[in-house]
């Protein structure tokens, strides 16, 4: 497919689609995270929400201009960042759900996080070529990878109808590194993390996040449903929301 030929809308849909159907079907091909999916879904069913969404994360989707180029082209290669999805548990109810957050009455001036999906976990497979040490991932990608994640709580919010359209941008990420997030390599393929983003705290245009990354422990199978996974890196954040031009 040609330059030209992949911006049309028809083919950038398609080109998404397969993506999406690939990755989702990488990750359940693989026992820890498949047993992590269903658990998650099995939680979300019990939160008063429906069950598990699993989609291609939105900074993964080609669009016809560049916007998102890292995610979606730069590293989207092979040897790279091949599969990357996000997934979290359905939309809570909330009777203020039917109509366009606003300054006043939307749940951030309120101060709280009620009426917001406050969980959102992506998979991502990790290829050599995101090496800073051999073997390691680079501890830039390592947090470019929390900063996505905590970025997903907002695009999931704002498709829910519970955050305005306003842009919102990273105010600061303070990461922890507690363990190598190890890569995969050429010839066994990639290695998977899970990262796990909250928003935690909602003050009129600002929200607090936080976030864990997780592998496998000792580079095993996780357990069932992700529970012998151990934590590598976390992180804090405060992204900001800002108003639009008049």
């Amino acid at each position: 497919m040609t330059s030209k030929e992949e911006k049309t809308p028809a083919n950038l849909a398609e080109a998404n689609r397969v993506q999406e159907a690939r990755d989702i079907d990488y990750f359940r091909s693989i026992p820890w995270c498949a047993a992590l999916l269903l658990s998650s879904s099995t939680q979300g069913r019990s939160e008063n929400s429906s069950s598990l969404s699993i989609t291609q994360s939105d900074s993964r989707i080609l669009r016809p201009n560049l916007e998102d180029a890292l995610m979606s082209r730069t590293l989207n290669s092979p040897d790279a960042i091949p599969h990357y999805i996000t997934f979290h548990s359905g939309v809570p109810s909330s009777s203020s759900s039917s109509s366009s957050p606003s300054e006043s009455s939307s749940p951030q001036a309120q101060g709280s996080t009620h009426g917001y999906v406050t969980k959102v976990s992506t998979l991502v497979a990790l290829g050599p070529m995101v090496n800073g040490w051999e073997g390691i991932c680079h501890g830039g990608v390592v947090m470019t990878l929390i900063d996505e994640a905590m970025g997903q709580l907002f695009t999931v919010n704002k498709r829910a109808g519970k955050l305005r359209k306003e842009m919102v941008f990273t105010g600061y990420l303070n990461t922890r590194f507690k363990k190598p997030v190890r890569t995969g390599t050429e010839k066994g393929g990639p290695s998977v993390v899970l990262v796990v983003a909250e928003l935690k705290r909602v003050e009129g245009r600002k929200y607090w996040t936080e976030a864990v990354v997780m592998g496998p422990r000792d580079g095993g199978a996780a357990g069932d449903g992700g529970k012998g996974l151990e934590e590598l890196a976390s992180a804090e954040a405060v992204f900001v929301q800002v108003r639009a031009k008049l």
